[in-house]
């Protein structure tokens, strides 16, 4: 039996980030820990429920309600909010925990100032991934190449300085890559199925516990209607959903299909009146229980993140892959490569080849054997319980 401790985490406001990490925390306060939890004031109440207890503070990054085009769209406009959020919250941090230092730091990939504060207190770090780690070679394969231009500008210079003067101001001798894709020791909240060159990974710093999934009955529940043959999700998360073309083109490629059902999440940012006629076998909703729709559903298009493409394999659905930004990309060609999704680029995605992916895969019977291997797979990563067993063996008086 582990001593209580007081044990704090750090995230961003961004469904993705939080998300994978709640029933982590959950667990840890029913072993007795104290636990802290750093977020924006959006997401205090979702934090409370686990029993932990909101620390809050004010960020300056983009909100799950803002409109995703507020993010950029090149490389610099994506990571400069990170580090200037990161400057701007560290001071906030150190007044909510003045007197109150953790033992134990945890923190989503996103939470800059989560590494500072614990190099500042002295106390041991533990990275939560809710995505890809790196793996050996990784800088030399995607980093450099992806970064080689904007190093080269004025203004990725700047951003660089920046971030090593915020370092250097701090105590820390590492450079602003390692500091920020590096860390000393992660928990990737993914299956290792999800993992480019898995193979590669470094699994003394990372470990692979899979997904961390709850009871999710406070979401909701979902029936599926009597006469659907064949129920198709369509959801692109909770940030990129602002795709009327795409939604229309959802409509068009399965309204006809007789005997099927389309569950379309549209999101906050597209009126349903933008979808012109929908006929009455396509439900629109901004947000549907995701996970209680694809234990009964049989397909899902999903943009790939994270969390949806492991809800996915979790629940043994077949995946058309419309990815939209960051590592959906990726995602979507390691789900292509397990055999149980179609990674289909966005500007293809129209509605002839929506329809023809779909029909391929839902009678697959290769695909739904190999969904069942990957499934397998995963409920043997440990997930909630192994990811709590590690955290606590990371603790200063653990042993």
């Amino acid at each position: 039996m582990t001593a209580p401790a007081h044990i704090a985490m750090f995230s961003i406001a961004a469904h993705g980030h939080v998300n994978p990490s709640l029933e982590v925390i959950r667990e840890l306060v029913a072993r007795g820990h104290r636990v802290t939890y750093a977020i924006p004031p959006l997401f205090a109440d979702k934090v409370a429920e686990t029993g932990a207890e909101p620390k809050l503070w004010n960020s300056t990054l983009p909100g799950p309600d803002d409109d995703p085009e507020a993010w950029g769209t090149t490389l610099l406009d994506n990571v400069e909010p990170f580090l200037a959020d990161a400057v701007q919250a560290l001071p906030q941090l150190l007044e909510a925990y003045e007197g109150d230092t953790p033992d134990l730091v945890l923190h989503d990939i996103t939470a800059y100032p989560a590494r500072v504060l614990a190099h500042r207190w002295g106390v041991p770090a533990v990275s939560l991934s809710p995505n890809l780690v790196a793996w050996e070679g990784y800088e030399k394969e995607i980093a450099e190449p992806m970064w080689e231009e904007p190093k080269k500008t004025a203004r990725g210079k700047a951003y660089y300085a920046r971030f090593q003067a915020w370092l250097e101001e701090n105590g820390i001798s590492l450079h602003p890559d390692d500091f920020a894709g590096r860390p000393d020791r992660s928990l990737v909240l993914i299956p290792k199925a999800l993992q480019p060159n898995a193979d590669r990974v470094d699994e003394r710093v990372y470990s692979f516990v899979g997904a961390c999934q709850g009871d999710r009955g406070a979401e909701g529940d979902w029936q599926r209607p009597a006469g659907a043959e064949k129920v198709v999700l369509v959801s692109l998360g909770s940030s990129f959903t602002k795709q009327p073309a795409f939604y229309r083109a959802c409509v068009e490629a399965f309204a006809g299909l007789p005997g099927w059902h389309l569950v379309l999440q549209i999101g906050k940012h597209v009126d349903p009146a933008e979808l012109d006629d929908v006929p009455s076998n396509v439900e629109v909703r901004s947000w549907v229980p995701q996970l209680a729709v694809l234990k009964q559903a049989d397909l899902f298009v999903t943009h790939a993140g994270a969390g949806g493409s492991q809800e996915g394999l979790a629940t043994a659905t077949p995946m058309i892959a419309v990815p939209q930004a960051v590592d959906q990309f990726g995602n979507a060609d390691m789900l292509q490569a397990l055999g149980v999704a179609r990674h289909l680029p966005a500007q293809e995605a129209t509605a002839d080849a929506l329809r023809t992916a779909a029909l391929a895969l839902v009678d697959d019977p290769e695909v739904a054997r190999r969904l069942k291997a990957v499934q397998a797979d995963m409920a043997e990563e440990g997930g909630t319980r192994r990811a709590a067993d590690l955290i606590e063996a990371e603790l200063p008086a653990h042993g």
